[in-house]
């Protein structure tokens, strides 16, 4: 068996883009904790709504509140009106601080989930840290449950399958993921089942300094001192040590979901993210609480690979994704 590289390689393309995401983001965030947004729509291209599909996946945008902003882009694949599709909700990364579902890098992987999964995907816009704390956010996705529960036959095509629903996001779209579907196994949506979370390495931490951490100084996109400045942003003024449930999802102040009946779980982890402990930790976890998790790792990619198509394990993992959706839903 071949030992895991000592070095990460990749393409030119994909660490410039690294490196200018970097930068711009460090600069945008202000010592006070607050986050300059004017410097950051430089970088953060939005893409319009497609309603003519563009690569066999048209778009468009539903407003669930518009007094909190929030709202969703529905990914709609090509495909006969008479097949039932299941469907994803999906959570975007970006430290609970930056991004949206119209960011191009989320608006372009969302279409080839929809495309790849052959599914409808539900990219979920909610409030965004320091100006929305905890809970905000995971309020803002159980909401969007409940709306496409409450409003399936308005907003939804006929063949949207609600009792094939997962939830799916990646770094603190994960967190959001997995949140949203604690809170989901407690509340009775009615028509919408949940069959599946899909974290992609899921933002989680601690108060402790993992091996990992430590180690891997000058990874891309994710260091101590970025994570801190996110975590600070999410959490309320006196409350914020790490070891809090919304960070330290597994430690100390976990909540039990021994008796939820929590749905099957997909953990992606890569070999070059520091957050790698804090995530198996997470795994472990889950087993220990009698739940399903499939542990999936790549140990020469690092912190956000899947979104550069460049990558050929890009592609790879979104083919794992819709393996792991057809062996939840044919336990059905």
């Amino acid at each position: 068996m071949a030992s895991p590289p000592s070095k990460l390689s990749l393409p030119l393309k994909t660490r410039v883009f690294i490196s200018l995401l970097s930068t711009v983001t460090d600069a945008a965030c202000r010592s006070d904790g607050s986050v300059n947004r004017r410097l950051l729509r430089f970088l953060d291209y939005q893409v319009s709504p497609k309603p003519k599909p563009t690569n066999s996946v048209s778009t468009s945008d539903t407003t669930v509140d518009a007094s909190r902003n929030l709202w969703f882009r529905l990914f709609s694949p090509s495909l006969p009106s008479d097949t039932l599709l299941p469907l994803v909700v999906f959570f975007h990364g970006g430290g609970f601080t930056f991004l949206s579902p119209a960011s191009q890098a989320y608006d372009a992987v969302c279409r080839r989930f929809a495309r790849k999964l052959s599914a409808f995907v539900v990219s979920v816009n909610y409030r965004l840290a320091p100006e929305h704390t905890y809970p905000s956010q995971y309020e803002d996705g159980f909401d969007v449950l409940k709306f496409l529960n409450d409003n399936r036959d308005a907003i939804l095509p006929e063949n949207a399958d609600l009792s094939r629903c997962f939830l799916a996001g990646d770094s603190a779209g994960g967190n959001i993921a997995h949140n949203v579907a604690v809170r989901a196994c407690k509340e009775e949506l009615g028509t919408l089942k949940l069959r599946g979370v899909v974290c992609i390495q899921p933002f989680f931490g601690g108060e402790e300094r993992t091996e990992a951490e430590l180690e891997l100084v000058g990874a891309p996109l994710v260091s101590v001192p970025r994570t801190d400045f996110c975590w600070k942003a999410l959490l309320p003024k006196g409350s914020r040590n790490r070891d809090h449930p919304a960070v330290n999802v597994s430690g100390p102040n976990a909540e039990n979901i021994a008796g939820l009946d929590f749905p099957a779980t997909m953990l992606v982890v890569a070999g070059f993210d520091p957050l790698k402990e804090w995530q198996r930790r997470y795994y472990e976890w889950l087993k220990a609480s009698g739940k399903e998790a499939i542990l999936i790792e790549y140990p020469s990619m690092m912190h956000a690979f899947y979104i550069f198509p460049e990558l050929p394990e890009s592609s790879h993992l979104i083919m794992q994704i819709k393996d792991f959706m057809t062996n939840s839903c044919s336990k059905l």
